[in-house]
C-alpha cells in the first residue's frame, strides 16, 4: 500500500523524482570565499598601492569588482568573522571581543549550514577562529590550520607536517612570544609552509569537485597576520621598495592606543621598516598562491561559474601612529580588501566607491545560490550583486568590545566620528583633509561645517548603535557613562601548546628546543639583536632562568659574529 505525502505524492513517485533530481546537473554556481588576516585595505597593487607587487589580486580585480571602502564591521577576529558567519552583530553571535571558553547561541544559522541543508558541498580550509576549534558551525568538512593549536590531532596542517618530516618544529608559524611583531623568517620550506598548504588542498578541492555539484569552499589563510614568518623567496621581496610611512599622529591618541603601543617590540625605525617589508612579502606569498588557484579555476573550466570573494577580517595598524595590531577604529586595521568575481552578475574592472562590510557576505552568498535566510532576525547587511539595493550605504559603522573597552564609529564620505565609552574621549576626522587621521578635531574649536557633521554622526551612531550594537549602551538618548579605561600594556605571551601535549615521549624528545627555533628564526635578519628587545618580559613569560637567557644571547652573538 501506498503512502502519499502532503503533496499528495506516494512515496514511491516521491523516491523516483528524489532519484531524478539527483540524476539533474545542478547549475547552481559554486562560492570560493577566501578570507586573508590582518590584511589591510592599501596593499593591492590595482587598489592603488602603486608598490605592492599583487599581480593575481589584480588579476581578480580586472575580472571583477573592486571595493575602495570596505570595513570591517568589528576589527578584530573572533567577532568580524562571526559577523560574516551569521550575517549579524556581536548583539546576537555573542562576540564583541576574542571569547574564548563559549560558542554561539543555539538558533542563529549560518551561511555554510544554510547552504549545506540545500545541496552544496561545503568546506573550510585553514583558520576559522571557532571556538572550540573544531565546531563545524554547518560547514560538511574542516580542514583546519589554526594559530596556536592545541592538539596535533585537531590540527590537519600539523599532522601534514609530521607526515613530511616536519614534525620537530614547534613555532609552525613563526615564533609569537618574544618576536611577535619582530622581524624572522619561516623555518618551515615554501613547498610546505602554511601559505602553500592551504593552496595546495584548496586547489585539489576544486579539482576532485569539479562539475559533481555545486561547493562553497571558505579558504581562511593565517597570513600576513603576525609573526611574519616569512618564506625565503619573499622575505626580501621589499628591501629595496619605495615604501609608505606609518603615520604620525598630531593629537592624543586614546588610552586604547596607548595600550596598542607595546605590543610592537621594535626598538628602532629601521627595526619598523623591516616588520613592513615582511608584512608586504606575506601578501605577496598569498598573491602567488591565489594565482594557482585561480589557474585552477581555469583550467577545471569553473572561474566563469564561481562566486569569487577575497577579502580580509581585518587590517593591521603596521606601525601607524606607533601602534600596531588591530582593535581601533581608524582605517588602518578598521578598512580591508575587498574584491568581487562572479562574471553573470558582475562587469568585469568595475571599481565601487560606496560602504561595504562583512555583514553583506552572508546575504550575497545567499544570493547566488538562490536561496532565502531561514533567520528570525533582520540583517544589518544585504546581498552586493542585487539589483533590488535598499541598505543605506550613506554610513558606516564599526563596533567593538565591550564596557569601558568598548568604542563605536560612524563614517560618512567626508567625516568619522568614534566614541569611547571609557573615555571621555571622542574622535572626529576630515577625511577629505586628513585621510590619514592624524588631527583629532575635537582637540580644537570646531569649523562651523565640522560642528554639523559632529551633530549629525553623533545622532546617527546613537541609532545604530541603539539597532545592532551591545544592548544598553544607549538610555535616554545618550551614551551610558562608563569608569575611565585604563590601559594594561603587555608583551604576547603565547607559546606552542601542542608539543606539551604529545603523549608519545619519543615524539616530545624528538622536538626541537624552543630556544633554538628562536635563533633559527631570526638567523637571517642581522637587524636583530635580542638584547634590543624586552627579554625581562620574555624570561618571566616563558619562567626561564637567568642562566637560560644568558646562554641564549651567547647563542646568538656566536651566529651572527
Amino acid at each position: 500500500m501506498d503512502h502519499f505525502n502532503s503533496k499528495g505524492m506516494s512515496s514511491g513517485a516521491s523516491h523516483k523524482l528524489r532519484v531524478e533530481q539527483l540524476k539533474a546537473k545542478d547549475e547552481r554556481p559554486n562560492i570560493l570565499l577566501i578570507m586573508t588576516d590582518q590584511q589591510r585595505s592599501d596593499t593591492i597593487h590595482a587598489g592603488g598601492a602603486e608598490f605592492m607587487k599583487t599581480p593575481n589580486m589584480d588579476r581578480l580585480a580586472k575580472g571583477g569588482r573592486l571595493y575602495k571602502n570596505a570595513y570591517s564591521p568589528n576589527p578584530i577576529c573572533m567577532p568580524a568573522r562571526h559577523n560574516m558567519l551569521t550575517g549579524l552583530t556581536a548583539r546576537y553571535h555573542g562576540y564583541p571581543d576574542n571569547c574564548w571558553g563559549f560558542g554561539m547561541p543555539d538558533g542563529l544559522p549560518t551561511f555554510p549550514e544554510i547552504l549545506s541543508d540545500n545541496g552544496y558541498e561545503t568546506r573550510t580550509i585553514g583558520k576559522n577562529h571557532f571556538y572550540p576549534p573544531r565546531r563545524h558551525n554547518g560547514y560538511l568538512n574542516m580542514e583546519l590550520m589554526q594559530e596556536v593549536p592545541a592538539f596535533r590531532e585537531q590540527d590537519e596542517y600539523l599532522l601534514y607536517l609530521k607526515k613530511n618530516g616536519l614534525g620537530h618544529i614547534q613555532n609552525i608559524h613563526g615564533v609569537r612570544n618574544l618576536l611577535y611583531m619582530v622581524p624572522q623568517q619561516s623555518q618551515i620550506p615554501d613547498e610546505h609552509h602554511g601559505t602553500t598548504w592551504a593552496a595546495d588542498r584548496t586547489i585539489d578541492f576544486i579539482e576532485t569537485n569539479n562539475g559533481r555539484h555545486p561547493w562553497m569552499l571558505k579558504l581562511g589563510w593565517i597570513a600576513p597576520h603576525p609573526p611574519f614568518d616569512v618564506s625565503e623567496e619573499h622575505s626580501n621581496l621589499y628591501k629595496d621598495a619605495d615604501l609608505p610611512e606609518p603615520h604620525v599622529s598630531e593629537t592624543k591618541l586614546s588610552s586604547l592606543a596607548e595600550e596598542n603601543k607595546l605590543l610592537g617590540d621594535l626598538p628602532t625605525p629601521e627595526y619598523v621598516r623591516r616588520m613592513r617589508e615582511l608584512y608586504y612579502g606575506a601578501i605577496s606569498h598569498i598573491d602567488f598562491n591565489l594565482g594557482r588557484i585561480l589557474d585552477s579555476l581555469e583550467a577545471t573550466g569553473q572561474m566563469d561559474n564561481t562566486l569569487i570573494i577575497f577579502t580580509s577580517d581585518h587590517g593591521e595598524m603596521l606601525g601607524d601612529y606607533g601602534t600596531y595590531q588591530k582593535w581601533l577604529p581608524y582605517d588602518s586595521c578598521s578598512k580591508i580588501p575587498l574584491i568581487l568575481h562572479f562574471p553573470p552578475r558582475i562587469t568585469a574592472g568595475e571599481t565601487v566607491d560606496e560602504f561595504a562590510d562583512l555583514n553583506d557576505i552572508l546575504p550575497t552568498l545567499l544570493d547566488a545560490a538562490g536561496l532565502e535566510y531561514p533567520g528570525k532576525h533582520s540583517l544589518p547587511g544585504e546581498s552586493l550583486i542585487s539589483d533590488n539595493l535598499v541598505k543605506d550605504r550613506n554610513h558606516q559603522y564599526v563596533e567593538y568590545s565591550e564596557g569601558n573597552r568598548r568604542w563605536i564609529s560612524l563614517r560618512d564620505r567626508h567625516y568619522k566620528y568614534n566614541y569611547y565609552f571609557g573615555g571621555p574621549r571622542e574622535e572626529l576626522f576630515d577625511l577629505e583633509s586628513d585621510p590619514g587621521e592624524c588631527r583629532n578635531l575635537m582637540e580644537a574649536t570646531l569649523s562651523q561645517n565640522a560642528e554639523i557633521a559632529y551633530i549629525h554622526l553623533k545622532e546617527e551612531l546613537k541609532k545604530t548603535e541603539s539597532r545592532w550594537g551591545i544592548e544598553g549602551t544607549v538610555q535616554n538618548n545618550d551614551f551610558i557613562k562608563l569608569d575611565p579605561f585604563v590601559p594594561k600594556p603587555y608583551r604576547n605571551h603565547a607559546f606552542p601548546l601542542f608539543p606539551s601535549k604529545l603523549t608519545n615521549e619519543k615524539e616530545k624528545a624528538r622536538m626541537n628546543s624552543h630556544f633554538d627555533e628562536v635563533l633559527a628564526a631570526t638567523a637571517d635578519e642581522p637587524l636583530v639583536h635580542f638584547d634590543d628587545l624586552d627579554m625581562k618580559a620574555w624570561q618571566k613569560n616563558g619562567n626561564y632562568t637567568d642562566r637560560e637567557i644568558k646562554d641564549l644571547l651567547k647563542k646568538e652573538k656566536d651566529n651572527k659574529l
